[in-house]
């Protein structure tokens, strides 16, 4: 089946909110909806995720799903796809472009190039684009909050979309990590990272959500922390992390598809060792 392309023009379209949406920043969203077509998709309300704690912190009047079908010749069937919403922690603004700091908003990127997916709309504090992943509907997201206050995107727009826990994958920096070792998880601590403590924070305190860490390595001597953050790569940490985003971007295709199956256990596995010689 063809994966489903979220961004063709088109003239006619189902409803896709069951209220009209009240603030500006839905507006524009619905706006970017509305040119949603597909000869395989369609656009409505999915049933009810198990409700989370963090959900009742931001009730919302409206909110929105994409939902796939199998192809329109078999009406038997229709299958339903839970969105993912892909997280990218960074700092906003061409001064942090291509730091240690924003690898999170690189590897936003790359997915964003793979799929084709645009970010062209401004919601709760972050740039958005709306795409998919084979035939899974994903939201990709850059908060626009500075690093600090990534939470105050994630929170509200989680709620929004009604995105379960276990479909926000949260993608950032890891010092704990060497230059360029990813490493997937279904759920963890903040580990200090400041981006990640406000993400939890706006969720309520719920820490069981997927996350990416993209290995930047330790500050050299007594180099200051937040100075070792905001420096860019040299040349050969360069092409490490040019390599680690694109294998970073083929682990995010197997987690949206497939979940937390054995595959994304040997992804881990390779990444731990794959500077050591044997």
């Amino acid at each position: 089946m063809a994966a489903v392309s979220l961004f063709s023009s088109a003239t006619s379209l189902p409803t896709l909110w069951s209220s009209p949406p009240r603030t500006h920043e839905a507006l524009s969203t619905l706006s970017m909806f509305d040119s949603v077509s597909s000869q395989m998709c369609c656009i409505s309300y999915p049933r009810r995720p198990r409700r989370t704690r963090f959900l009742n912190k931001f009730s919302v009047s409206g909110s929105a799903s994409v939902q796939a079908s199998l192809p329109e010749d078999d009406d038997r069937f229709k299958v339903e796809y839970t969105p993912w919403m892909i997280v990218g922690l960074g700092n906003p603004g061409n001064k942090y472009h291509g730091t240690r700091h924003n690898v999170g908003f690189e590897m936003i990127d790359s997915i964003c190039r793979t799929q084709g997916i645009v970010m062209n709309t401004i919601q709760s504090k972050a740039l958005v684009g709306i795409g998919s992943i084979g035939e899974v509907p994903i939201l990709a997201v850059k908060p626009q909050a500075y690093m600090n206050y990534s939470g105050e995107a994630v929170g509200p727009l989680a709620a929004y979309y009604q995105v379960p826990l276990r479909h926000i994958l949260l993608v950032y920096d890891e010092m704990s990590l060497p230059n360029g070792v990813l490493r997937m998880q279904p759920k963890g601590g903040h580990g200090y990272h400041n981006g990640v403590k406000s993400v939890v924070g706006h969720l309520d305190g719920c820490r069981d959500f997927p996350r990416l860490c993209i290995g930047i390595g330790n500050p050299p001597g007594t180099m200051d922390m937040k100075a070792y953050l905001l420096q860019k790569f040299s040349t050969a940490e360069r092409h490490q992390i040019d390599a680690a985003l694109s294998q970073g971007v083929e682990a995010v295709k197997t987690l949206v598809l497939n979940g937390f199956d054995p595959n994304i256990t040997s992804f881990n596995l390779r990444q731990k060792y794959k500077y050591h010689q044997v």
